[in-house]
This record gives C-alpha cells, structure tokens and sequence, in this order.
C-alpha cells in the first residue's frame, strides 16, 4: 500500500481544521492560515476562491462522512432504538474525533461570516433531525413504539442531548468529551423518548 502525499487542498483543509483546533474562538485570516500552510495568500486563492469556499469544502466533508455512515446504520440495524442510539454515537464520535470540525458546524468559526455560510453550517444538524424523525416514526409503524410525544418533539429531544454534548465540548475547549458516559446518558434520552 502506498501513502499518497495529500493534495494542497487537502493541506490546506487540514490546515484549517488545525487553527480552529488549536486556538478555538480566534478568527482565522488568510493571510494566517497561509502563513501555516507554507504558502502565500495567491496560492490558497488558487484552490479555494474564498474562505467561504474552505468553509464550505469542510462542511461538505463533515456531511459526506457522517451521512454515508447513518446510511449504512439505518440499512443493516432495523430496531428504531438501536438505530438511534448507533446514530446518536456515530454523531458524537465524529465530533471528538474532529474538534476543528465542531467549531465549524456549531457556527463558532463563523462568528463574522456572511449569514449564508451559518445557515449552511445549521443544515448539517437539520438534516440530522430530519433522520431522527424519521426515524421515529418508522418505529411507530414497523415496531408499533409509542414515543411519549410526537416524532417531532421526540427528534427535537435526541438533537438537543447531542447538539449540547457538542456545544460543550467546543465551550470547554475540547476537553468535555461529548461520549463520555454515552451508555448511561442515552439510557437517559431513550426513557425520555418511549418512557
């Protein structure tokens, strides 16, 4: 097997992710993530048009890698609980593996950023309940579950335990783990949920 080198837009991504990383709540310049990376200003224009641009490159990795994996949980576990607890981890295994990543999809990093670019950072989670719900409802017809509210409320409760997992992880300087004691927390979240 060979390594292959990463492509400068991978590099400089990966650069990205570091800085928000590293210094959580500063605001990233080009002319800094530049300087990181090892190449000038122009160079990173030429991959990427606008820190936009980068911002959006990683939000879209960010839903390729998690949405493909919840594709591959919801075809090969069909109890609904499972499936939403295997779903609930994935999503903050991802986020403690990917701290620069969570500044991005909270909208931390995005503090001063065009209003368009927060908006399209938010879609990531609302995708996310959109699954949930779905999901939820799907148990209420294949399983006969009766959730003790609405799949809507329901899927709002699931998105609010994991969303506030990440949140504090980005708020403690990635040192609160959102899984860290999953297990007896989603016991929590799924009595809420069914009772």
């Amino acid at each position: 097997m060979t390594n292959q080198k990463p492509s400068r837009r991978e590099t400089i991504l990966r650069a990205l992710v570091e800085l928000l990383q590293n210094d959580p709540g500063a605001r990233i310049t080009t002319a800094g993530l530049a300087k990181n990376v090892g190449v000038t200003e122009a160079a990173l224009y030429r991959h990427f048009p606008s820190k936009r641009k980068m911002f959006e490159a990683l939000i879209e990795f960010a839903e390729d890698a998690v949405f493909s994996r919840c594709q591959v949980i919801l075809q090969e576990q069909e109890e609904v609980k499972v499936r939403l607890q295997q779903l609930s981890h994935l999503v903050l295994v991802f986020a403690e593996r990917n701290p620069g990543l969570c500044c991005v999809l909270t909208g931390d990093a995005l503090m001063g950023e065009d209003a368009a670019l927060r908006k399209r950072a938010s879609q990531f989670f609302e995708r996310l309940e959109t699954q949930i719900r779905q999901a939820l409802k799907e148990g209420e017809i294949r399983e006969g579950l009766r959730p003790r509210t609405t799949a809507a409320r329901g899927s709002d409760f699931v998105m609010v335990f994991m969303e506030g997992r990440i949140q504090r992880f980005v708020r403690t300087s990635f040192a609160r783990l959102p899984t860290s004691d999953f297990d007896e927390a989603w016991g929590l979240v799924s009595e809420a949920v069914w009772g």
